[in-house]
């Protein structure tokens, strides 16, 4: 369970170094990487979360405006991660499914805002108290530095306690 002893070292260090350790964990993590994105801020409670994808050679398709693939791959893991770390409570999340709506094409550099409210947070904690696992719906826009919409990005997530999954797991 080493996702749960990082996430455990995460919740012991003061909020600023810990915004910062989660930045800098998506910046170099390689899959990460390799969307193009870049984690461009991280709130001190972890509940919001910016990622920026510049529009350069490698983030281009053929006809000069940012792959669609990239739009995508950039919000895989964020709210994964913001949950893991905002339920205070050893939990797995996986993607259950996800669609992505293109409005418009982009040909500049774009961001994704990630938010996860308190009260969504109460929520999957009450529902995980009552049945252990719970599926969560997340929207994201993309959008420019104006604020127009370019993609809209819904995934849902199946999160359930950790000893619960595991006994769930084997099991079967």
């Amino acid at each position: 369970m080493a996702r749960s002893r990082r996430m455990e070292l995460l919740r012991r260090l003061p909020p600023r170094w810990r915004s910062r350790l989660l930045q800098l964990g998506f910046n170099w993590h390689p899959a990460f990487r390799a969307t193009g994105g870049r984690v461009h801020t991280v709130s001190h409670d972890l509940l919001h979360i910016v990622v920026r994808l510049p529009l350069r050679r490698r983030t281009r398709n053929i006809v000069g405006s940012l792959y669609g693939g990239f739009l995508f791959a950039i919000t895989d893991g964020v709210h994964a991660a913001m949950l893991m770390a905002g339920l205070n409570r050893p939990v797995v999340v996986w993607d259950k499914a996800a669609q992505i709506r293109y409005r418009r094409p982009g040909y500049q550099t774009l961001y994704a805002n990630f938010h996860i409210s308190p009260q969504e947070l109460d929520d999957i904690r009450h529902r995980l108290d009552q049945h252990h696992e719970t599926d969560a719906t997340f929207t994201v826009q993309i959008q420019d530095p104006q604020g127009q919409i370019y993609t809209i990005v819904e995934r849902t997530l199946y999160i359930a306690d950790a000893d619960f999954y595991r006994q769930k797991s084997t099991s079967r």
